[in-house]
């Protein structure tokens, strides 16, 4: 649905998606492998779906930062500027207000980190705490009224939400998605747990909101309809927030394969309990879901209970990451340096246990403490909250030396993402994992866009890494591995999640990659890469 708002006026309302600084989950070092003209990770969903809930008559044009810059001329068209952005995107958010104010536009910014620490923002001339509702309704009138810049900032707090069974297909025809490594969709919103490094349930609550699988199939068919999309991750909190509903969904999404021909694989984030849920599990399977992030954060037990994540031990972690495997779905684990139960062994357990859980993606992470969550909250009564300056990655103060957690960040990349161990790890799941997934049909993928996308993604990845990368004799070894099983899209898979992960690695070793996927800095140098980039764009158009 659009706002029920009655508008007189027409706008032109720029909605603007702040870059990110470039990091582990940006995947960055990857898009020259994927051919397409691929530039981001994931589109913007949130501001997607406000761009497809403002009134119908008001004119919306669509800018992400991390496809292309906002031009000049992009702001002179507006009549006010949209911002959406999280705490990472911080520095990039305050730059897109300076620009639109120069350009003497009106400026609001929503979203997740206006939301958790709206007294961050004080020079935008209206503020949306909350999720989409009655204070989004507001804000529209008020843009309505007038285009003049309140005396002072307004800031709009909701206090009922739209039901999400009212939310409007987010307004993808606004962007290209073949300009995105995955594409990406919501069902739920909220996480029944309260783990205390986490915003979710102060943001979005405890109890899961849902949208129906109709709409999720309908948002699926928008897609497909505009490019060759291939893979779809369900940014969820937790996916399986309310296990019946996930089921309902499920049965859908295996009736919609099943129609279409399969043409599209899933992945998502739940929490490690899934492991539990056979019902689930076989239905995900039947669904094709290949991927689940699940946020270990560390194999400590004890660890895990001091940051209210005892979930994650009502049964072995080892053995939870097996049975997952055995319905085919790859893990992906969250991991986390910096927690108050470290000590100077707990870099050798990770590596330790990053060999036995064969695990190939570990999104270690140094400890960030963001507003509204339980940890904030027990360090700040600690006096534990660091202000973030140049060169600090955290904002928390260990009970470690920071420069020990950061040279053990360094040396548990280093050594998890070395090509040898990281290949090793992503053969033993061509060898099992992938064989447990189910035989897709080759019918809904069989497209003239998909099989020239292929192709060039195929003679990329040969010349670039095949050729000439220092890692080329790990390269022919998951190719004659995926061939062997008949693993062929797996290896394109592969390749491009490795070659990101050695090259950050790399980098980040060096110190020139952020070490906290929450940090907002940008080092020097990539700095002037980035800066560098945004002008070259700008003079090609």
């Amino acid at each position: 649905m659009r706002c029920p708002v009655p508008v007189s006026s027409t706008r032109r309302i720029l909605c603007v998606f702040p870059a990110y600084s470039p990091s582990f989950g940006t995947f960055s070092h990857s898009y020259r492998l994927m051919g397409g003209g691929v530039r981001a990770f994931m589109p913007p969903q949130g501001l997607l779906v406000i761009a497809a809930y403002l009134p119908e008559r008001w004119n919306v044009r669509f800018v992400d930062e991390n496809v292309r810059p906002t031009r000049a001329a992009d702001f002179e068209w507006a009549d006010v500027v949209l911002v959406s952005g999280m705490h990472i995107q911080a520095g990039h958010i305050r730059g897109i207000q300076q620009r639109a104010k120069a350009a003497g536009k009106l400026t609001a910014l929503g979203g997740p980190s206006a939301s958790g620490a709206p007294e961050s923002y004080p020079e935008f001339d209206y503020l949306h705490v909350g999720e989409l509702g009655d204070a989004t309704d507001r804000l529209i009138a008020l843009l309505d009224a007038s285009l003049e810049p309140p005396q002072r900032q307004v800031r709009l707090e909701t206090r009922e939400r739209l039901s999400m069974s009212d939310f409007p297909v987010p307004a993808y025809s606004h962007l290209r998605l073949q300009r995105y490594m995955l594409a990406s969709v919501q069902f739920s919103s909220g996480c029944p747990y309260r783990c205390e490094f986490c915003d979710i349930p102060s943001l979005y609550g405890r109890q899961p909101r849902l949208k129906t699988p109709e709409q999720v199939v309908w948002e699926l068919d928008a897609m497909c309809r505009q490019a060759p999309v291939r893979i779809v991750y369900f940014v969820d909190d937790n996916f399986i927030g309310n296990r019946r509903a996930t089921r309902e969904l499920l049965q859908q999404l295996v009736r919609w394969q099943q129609q279409h021909g399969y043409p599209l694989a899933f992945a998502c984030e739940a929490t490690l309990n899934l492991a539990k849920q056979t019902e689930i599990l076989e239905l995900m399977r039947a669904a094709g879901f290949i991927t689940v992030f699940v946020g270990i954060e560390t194999p400590d037990i004890e660890a895990l209970k001091r940051i209210d994540k005892a979930h994650n031990a009502t049964l072995p972690i080892l053995e939870a990451v097996e049975n997952l495997n055995r319905y085919g779905l790859e893990v992906v684990s969250g991991i986390i340096l910096g927690l108050d139960g470290d000590t100077p062994a707990t870099a050798d357990r990770l590596i330790e246990f990053t060999a036995r859980s064969r695990i190939p993606m570990l999104t270690v992470n140094l400890l960030q403490a963001l507003p509204k969550t339980p940890l904030w909250d027990r360090l700040q009564g600690e006096d534990r909250i660091v202000e973030q300056v140049e060169g600090r990655e955290s904002n928390v103060r260990f009970l470690r030396p920071y420069e020990d957690v950061l040279a053990d960040w360094k040396r548990c990349i280093r050594t998890i993402y070395a090509p040898q161990f990281l290949i090793d790890r992503f053969l033993h799941h061509v060898e099992t994992t992938y064989r447990n997934r189910i035989d897709r049909p080759v019918r809904g993928r069989l497209k003239p866009a998909n099989l020239w996308l292929g192709l060039v993604m195929a003679f990329t990845m040969t010349t670039h890494i095949g050729l000439f990368a220092d890692y080329r004799r790990e390269f022919w070894r998951a190719v004659g591995a995926c061939l062997r099983y008949r693993q062929v899209e797996s290896l394109f898979n592969i390749v491009i999640v490795a070659h990101h992960l050695i090259c950050f690695s790399r980098k980040a070793v060096l110190g020139q990659q952020n070490a906290s996927f929450y940090s907002s800095q940008i080092r020097p140098a990539v700095r002037a890469n980035f800066e560098g980039l945004r002008l070259l764009r700008q003079r090609l158009r």
